[in-house]
């Protein structure tokens, strides 16, 4: 009996799709470990061409980028940084960091770049401890006349600890579309630092330049944060370096949402954080396009710094991930890409359009970049998961959002985030944008929450009809038929061999 593998290269023979041997050969080894890693494989593909993929921080990557990641490079321990390793072996690694991170310091400009960190979270934690290592430990041990913290008393060590956990941080409250790493109390950014989140203007949901200026001059912090989760719209960053050197801070910039728009060259000039930031941290998939991970961007100054992500805060790096951010960069710096990310843009103000004639009120009144905020609970009285949920059953896949000071809280929600990364990675256009906001209203329209035990509204419990649910299937199934995802993989062969 031929293997999968055997079967499609004799059934393809004369029309060989290199893409799809290498993806039968690679779940073929899979299956023969465990077969249901290779079904769910399988079965993810199937639903990612199912949905509409409307969740701002997901994307597609290219199978080159995947196949990077999927090889012996992840066998090889690789703590420290090129050509300074605390394990031998480390040539090949060495190659693959280092020209990883040419990559990214030529496609963004940048002094200097820092490939290793696994997350955004982790890489702030990186980006953050370099600044205290910067900006507070270095003077203390110049001060104490030591080269280095195992040189310190324990007394000394002690008071060196208080410094580090008493210095200050303000960065876009949590309620207010920052990150959880940005300072909110849950999250162990604040209990490292003492916090002093600045928010939006309440009426116009704008972030208020000369307000953030005044509470900075106030609070005197160590560290301005720029960037945001869930803001839809551009930043000037210039006015931050003005706000940071006023107040004596660093400049951080977290730009993991839009890194992809500073790549492709749509935010330039005054909303181009690495030209005014100190330190930019960002993710390496959302609008990017690369491989699930981080990176840090920094001034000179800091390169020192950032290199002592290990031992720091980071374990072992990851030079299958490493080599995948290469490729990712690589296909970043091209006018292919350039063109790609304002479609993303051009999409988002299309759908925020579209949507906003159909009745819809959007936070700030549209978009400047890739995601829109929708108030889902003053048009349709639903909450957002009630809609997160309600989209899903008709095949859109998105996610409930806080809107600034929302009575809902930051669970239940009273709005949805909405975005175009991915469909624009699909190929969609403007045109495609009404439709997608019809579905969108038409879903809504013909959903009601659903009650509780004692017959109160659900908060996260919906009731979709059955006529406008599989209508939406169809619709929905109508426009991503026009648009395959990863079109050189055969998913009838994949389900047949893998699938069972």
């Amino acid at each position: 009996m031929n293997s999968p593998l055997q079967t499609y290269l004799l059934t393809q023979k004369d029309n060989l799709n290199t893409a799809m041997v290498a993806y039968v050969a690679n779940l073929e080894q899979v299956a023969k470990v465990k077969p249901s890693i290779a079904r769910d494989i399988v079965n993810e593909l199937e639903n990612q061409r199912s949905h509409l993929k409307l969740i701002a921080s997901e994307n597609y990557c290219s199978l080159a980028t995947q196949a990077a990641m999927g090889n012996l490079l992840t066998d090889k321990y690789a703590e420290g940084y090129p050509e300074h390793r605390y394990y031998g072996g480390c040539v090949n690694v060495d190659s693959v960091e280092m020209t990883a991170a040419r990559e990214a310091e030529k496609l963004f400009g940048a002094d200097y770049a820092y490939v290793q960190p696994h997350s955004g979270a982790d890489t702030n934690l990186v980006a953050y401890w370099a600044i205290l290592s910067a900006k507070v430990e270095t003077p203390t041990l110049e001060e104490l006349g030591v080269k280095s913290l195992n040189d310190l008393t324990a007394e000394q060590f002690d008071a060196l600890r208080v410094k580090f956990c008493n210095q200050k941080l303000m960065g876009l409250d949590y309620s207010c579309g920052g990150h959880l790493t940005h300072g909110y109390k849950m999250n162990v950014s604040a209990r490292m630092f003492d916090s002093y989140p600045y928010g939006v203007d309440k009426e116009t949901g704008l972030l208020d330049y000369d307000a953030i200026e005044k509470q900075a001059m106030e609070v005197k912090p160590l560290i301005l944060l720029a960037g945001y989760s869930a803001y839809p719209r551009s930043i000037n960053f210039r006015r931050f370096r003005e706000i940071a050197d006023k107040c004596g801070a660093v400049l951080m910039v977290d730009m993991a949402h839009f890194a992809g728009l500073v790549a492709g060259k749509v935010f330039t000039g005054d909303e181009d954080p690495v030209k005014w930031a100190d330190i930019v941290t960002t993710t390496t998939h959302k609008t990017l396009r690369g491989p699930r991970g981080a990176m840090i961007l920094c001034k000179e100054e800091f390169a020192d710094y950032v290199n002592k992500g290990c031992p720091m805060v980071l374990g072992g790096p990851l030079p299958h991930v490493m080599a995948a951010k290469a490729i990712a960069f690589k296909e970043a710096n091209t006018k292919d890409y350039q063109d790609y990310a304002h479609n993303v843009q051009a999409n988002a103000k299309a759908l925020a359009s579209a949507c906003q004639k159909r009745g819809m009120k959007l936070q700030t009144g549209g978009t400047d970049n890739h995601l829109m905020l929708i108030d889902i609970y003053s048009t349709y009285g639903l909450t957002g998961k009630q809609a997160e949920a309600a989209m899903f059953q008709c095949g859109v896949t998105l996610n409930a959002n806080a809107l600034p000071y929302d009575p809902m809280g930051a669970w239940w929600t009273s709005g949805i985030r909405v975005g175009t990364p991915a469909i624009t990675s699909l190929g969609m256009n403007t045109t495609d944008m009404d439709e997608i906001a019809d579905i969108l209203d038409y879903v809504l329209k013909g959903t009601k929450a659903g009650l509780t035990k004692d017959g109160k509204p659900a908060k996260g419990k919906v009731i979709v009809d059955a006529i406008v649910q599989e209508n939406a299937k169809k619709r929905v199934k109508a426009i991503l038929s026009k648009y395959v995802l990863y079109p050189e993989l055969d998913l009838d062969f994949l389900k047949k061999h893998f699938v069972k």
